[in-house]
């Protein structure tokens, strides 16, 4: 005897995720027999979250998992998307990823942003903040490659500070093919601000592309509350990346 699976779908306006249903199933027989199946559904609780620069602690609002109106078992997952983590636990940008299976093994999954946004330095004795980001390669700033952001310049004490992408979003946010094309990673010390006296720990990495991209000179602009930062990339580009302290996060 021939058994067919009827899936039943369900929905929130809540979940990030929606799961399609495939009718194409042959027609049962006389003597056939279907089962039913319950698609999992994630609700998150409240929205993303911005936090204040000066938090302490993180709590997150949490998502619920069911199947058929009964509650099912929820799995967390936190990934800091520029400085790393599995948990919310200081300045980053976060993804925090809800599933949960259905007992047929169905998957679900929702999403939340997490913003912990770093305090913005005076420019004099700290280029800590967050940025809005211009970046030209070889010189030359197509549309849409301007104003965007938002970058962290995250202060990690002794003068030194961690940058989210040193190519300044040029495929991240310019090509709009997300954070696993960035170039996190790079740590610069401030010898001296005021004479833009800057060295860097380093080379670091294209994610995905791969490449060495090494640090040419960061220039400080107190006044214009501006950074300018200049870095050749191995493949035979140099971005050059002028950086706005900004207060809006988006």
């Amino acid at each position: 005897m021939k058994k067919y699976k009827l899936i039943v779908c369900t929905f929130s306006i809540f979940g990030l995720l929606l799961t399609s249903c495939d009718p194409s199933v042959e027609a049962p027989g006389a003597d056939d027999a279907s089962v039913v199946t319950y698609l999992p559904l994630i609700t998150l609780v409240g929205e993303d979250v911005v936090l204040d620069c000066n938090a302490t602690s993180y709590s997150d609002p949490g998502a619920a998992a069911s199947a058929a109106g009964a509650p099912i078992e929820l799995v967390t997952k936190v990934s800091g998307k520029y400085f790393g983590g599995t948990s919310v636990d200081g300045t980053d940008s976060y993804s925090v990823a809800y599933s949960a299976f259905n007992v047929d093994g169905i998957p679900a999954t929702g999403f939340r942003s997490v913003l912990w946004p770093e305090c913005n330095g005076d420019l004099v004795t700290s280029i800590a903040g967050m940025y809005t980001g211009t970046v030209a390669r070889d010189g030359s700033t197509p549309d849409g490659y301007s104003d965007n952001g938002p970058f962290i310049i995250k202060d990690l004490g002794d003068d030194r500070y961690a940058i989210s992408d040193a190519q300044g979003g040029w495929y991240e946010y310019g090509r709009a093919i997300g954070v696993s094309y960035a170039t996190p990673g790079m740590v610069l010390k401030a010898n001296n601000i005021a004479a833009n006296d800057f060295t860097s720990e380093g080379t670091v990495t294209t994610n995905t592309f791969g490449g060495d991209n090494t640090f040419v000179s960061l220039i400080v602009d107190p006044v214009a509350k501006t950074l300018t930062l200049t870095v050749d990339w191995s493949f035979g580009y140099t971005f050059e990346t002028v950086f706005t302290q900004t207060d809006i996060y988006y």
